[in-house]
């Protein structure tokens, strides 16, 4: 049986708050490994924070100016010079696109460690896997990503996600709340196939307990409707449902929502309310601006009718809530659109995935502050398109 083969099974035979414990020991019997750290990214992605118990002993590293957070940036391993015979390389632990952290391996510097590096990054990817799995029966990593506490509509907010990042050979997504600690009521979600990726992005009402219940109760409608195979005009009319069946209109949340053909770049659209879309095509960026129709809930038994849309390759499309685009400045001066304008210009060359923090980071400054007063949400999705003959790899 080859090394890899052995480091796999082990990972996958390792009890779900025991993967840690499991990769330093095969890495250690079968690539001479001196030491092995997991550090995954935090709920605001500024720090890669160790898997351990107490008391801890591994400091928590940036996640954009330190050797690991080399490797979670640009997704590709970092070898970091030798010292004292050996060589430190940071693996990302990624799975399908979602970003969760690094894996950082001593080893003994030579050829050996430079010839496994391949070998070590796709069990780094085994282990993305495992950690994902193994989330449904032990908490150890979720308590890893936080550096502060999470308010009690932030957990809800956070477990009520897909991830924070998705990609598939057509297209890459990535997505951010903020206060990551202290959300409450904006959300994202999608959802793909072969044929179709279907994406949510939602502006919350209220505040605390009362917006992740109304938010929790909409994002559940519309899985339900979709997962029964109903089409997108349709989900939100049975969420619309469901939300005024229980607020009888008190409370009404606002969703933007995309159904998008893979094979071709043709869409159908729903505009509920107040997320916006723009878009990034051969160094503009304009508003796509589509037929109001009203929030969810706000009256009995609304129609909704979807509208044709299409993304052409190169495409760029950046959704905001409504806590991003009324971005004020300390004097109370809107920003709008102009400031997310000049955002998505100066972060046209970062991946998809960085995108969301780059411009609610950039946004910051005319705040006055280093996070939103009230919820904010991007969502970026770059659009490649498919080629004559691509297929989806195996996984």
């Amino acid at each position: 049986m080859n090394r890899y083969v052995t480091a796999e099974r082990a990972l996958r035979t390792a009890a779900p708050h025991a993967l840690l414990e499991a990769a330093r020991r095969v890495l250690a019997q079968e690539y001479a490994a001196r030491s092995v750290e997991l550090f995954l990214a935090d709920y605001g992605l500024t720090v890669l924070r160790p898997v351990s118990l107490p008391p801890h002993t591994t400091e928590p590293v940036s996640a954009h100016g330190s050797p690991a957070g080399r490797a979670f940036g640009a997704q590709e391993p970092f070898v970091e010079g030798a010292h004292e015979g050996c060589v430190r390389v940071h693996l990302p632990v990624t799975v399908r696109g979602d970003r969760l952290g690094v894996l950082s391996v001593t080893l003994p510097d030579g050829e050996g460690a430079r010839r496994d590096l391949e070998e070590l990054a796709d069990i780094a990817v085994v282990l993305a896997h495992e950690v994902v799995v193994a989330e449904r029966d032990t908490d150890v990593y979720l308590r890893a990503r936080r550096k502060d506490r999470l308010t009690l509509a932030a957990e809800m907010q956070w477990q009520l996600l897909p991830g924070r990042s998705c990609s598939g050979l057509e297209y890459e997504l990535g997505a951010q709340l903020e206060p990551a600690y202290a959300i409450h009521g904006d959300n994202f979600d999608w959802s793909a196939t072969a044929e179709r990726l279907m994406l949510y992005v939602t502006s919350g009402m209220g505040e605390g307990i009362e917006a992740s219940l109304l938010t929790n109760l909409a994002i559940n409608a519309l899985r339900n409707a979709r997962r029964a195979g109903v089409a997108i005009d349709d989900q939100a009319a049975l969420a619309d449902q469901a939300v005024y069946a229980h607020y009888r209109g008190r409370c009404h949340p606002s969703v933007l929502m995309l159904d998008l053909e893979l094979a071709t770049g043709r869409a159908k659209v729903v505009d509920a309310g107040s997320p916006r879309l723009l878009r990034l095509r051969e160094g503009v960026v304009e508003r796509v601006t589509f037929e109001a129709q009203l929030p969810l809930g706000m009256f009995e038994e609304t129609d909704y009718r979807a509208q044709d849309f299409a993304v052409e390759p190169g495409d760029r499309l950046v959704f905001v809530s409504d806590g991003v685009h009324a971005v004020t400045s300390p004097q109370g001066e809107a920003h709008g659109d102009a400031a997310l304008v000049r955002a998505i210009m100066s972060t046209r060359l970062l991946p998809a995935a960085e995108v969301p923090r780059a411009i609610l980071r950039e946004l910051s400054g005319p705040r006055g502050q280093s996070v939103p007063k009230g919820d904010a949400l991007v969502v970026c999705l770059d659009w490649r398109g498919r080629r004559p003959g691509d297929h989806e790899p195996r996984s």
